[in-house]
């Protein structure tokens, strides 16, 4: 089980330093969480990221289901023996799944059937087996399982998803209190986060706060953003919640993974963050650095002596060229994914430290300003 504690809030905005405390060591907040869908953050071996300071990744249980299934998993000691991964992990519920492949699924107030990606066969998920499944995993977080919607979607079938969110919300809840009492470590025992829907509804996003907030879940999350809808509506979605979700547990805005866009949601006073953009991206040769973002495959890059950032101090830059990872990407060779991705990381993983240490030295506000006033989102200077 976790504990959170929020240690220092800035006085400019409503950013804040806190410190998640999880069976298998201390997360500061806040956190960017590199995705590991199968177990695997993409082309990263564990030494790299702890390297980094990382404390904590994103696990998939819809993946780790299929392939190679919770009940093996959990015979050989559960997720972090399975994977080798020591510090904390987080497993999402299927949900997002659920909305990314939904010509693979039929959802009903029961649950939602899905087809396997792998083989085609057929599954069904009710909150109760989400949860079971999550829990067999052992992750130190795990999330109820919701239904995420697209963007756009009409009010009416966006507010059944937030009534049924809610109805899942408290089965899921329920089922893991009961499997809370019957385990035999509870102590250790995963944390359950709540998720709160509504698409860019004011009016449902309050409902569905209400319900979540209602259930005594260890955190609370805003999922069903990040899908499209324009920026402005995902911001001002936040900005009613917040005031809503408790000051003593973590918030998480969940798939959220742009520098920009994480520094901005900071301010409005979220915790954690997700994304497959810093790993997706790299392994197509696009990258982040302080002045923006890079893409690696660019013709005008193909003499340039340079690191990928000058002042950056990750093995890639302090030993590769822009010209040479260029060439690694033209040739189809394995080790361009590797070192985007880990320039890619390592800048994430210094990102949130400097905000981070900005929040407890009460200068985040100038931090951000600055940081966004020298930040290209498209394209870094050359």
């Amino acid at each position: 089980m976790i504990e959170f504690e929020v240690i220092a809030v800035d006085s400019e905005t409503k950013a804040r330093a806190g410190i998640i405390k999880t069976p298998h060591g201390d997360v500061p907040t806040p956190v960017f969480m590199p995705v590991g869908t199968q177990g695997t953050v993409k082309t990263m071996p564990w030494r790299d990221l702890i390297d980094f300071g990382v404390r904590i990744i994103l696990s998939n249980t819809y993946h780790l289901y299929l392939r190679p299934g919770h009940e093996l998993i959990a015979r050989l000691g559960g997720l972090h023996e399975f994977i080798g991964w020591k510090r904390a992990i987080l497993t999402d519920s299927g949900g997002f799944q659920v909305f990314s492949m939904a010509e693979l699924t039929k959802i009903s107030d029961e649950g939602v059937r899905f087809q396997s990606i792998y083989d085609g066969g057929y599954h069904f998920f009710t909150p109760e087996k989400a949860v079971e499944v999550q829990f067999a995993l052992r992750p130190d977080i795990m999330m109820s399982f919701d239904q995420c919607t697209s963007y756009p979607i009409n009010f009416d079938d966006a507010k059944k998803a937030v009534e049924r969110t809610s109805r899942w919300a408290k089965r899921g809840y329920e089922h893991w209190r009961r499997l809370i009492d019957n385990d035999k470590n509870p102590e250790t025992a995963p944390s359950l986060f709540g998720i709160i829907q509504g698409s860019v509804y004011p009016e449902l996003r309050k409902m569905s706060a209400e319900d979540i907030l209602a259930i005594d879940f260890d955190g609370y999350a805003i999922g069903g953003l990040s899908v499209g809808e324009p920026k402005h509506e995902m911001f001002e979605m936040v900005s009613i919640l917040e005031p809503m979700m408790p000051e003593d547990k973590p918030r998480y805005l969940m798939g959220v993974g742009k520098p920009e866009d994480i520094i901005q949601a900071v301010a409005m006073g979220m915790d954690m963050f997700d994304c497959v953009i810093p790993t997706r991206n790299a392994r197509n040769g696009s990258v982040y650095t302080w002045a923006g973002k890079m893409s690696l495959k660019a013709s005008y890059y193909m003499d340039d002596p340079r690191p990928i950032d000058p002042n950056c101090q990750c093995y890639t830059c302090r030993n590769y060229s822009r010209a040479y990872i260029r060439h690694l990407f033209s040739a189809g060779e394995l080790l361009a994914p590797y070192l985007a991705t880990h320039h890619s990381l390592y800048f994430f993983s210094e990102f949130m430290r400097e905000i981070r240490q900005a929040i407890v030295e009460n200068r985040f506000g100038k931090f951000m300003k600055d940081f966004l006033s020298s930040f290209d989102p498209e394209a870094a200077p050359r």
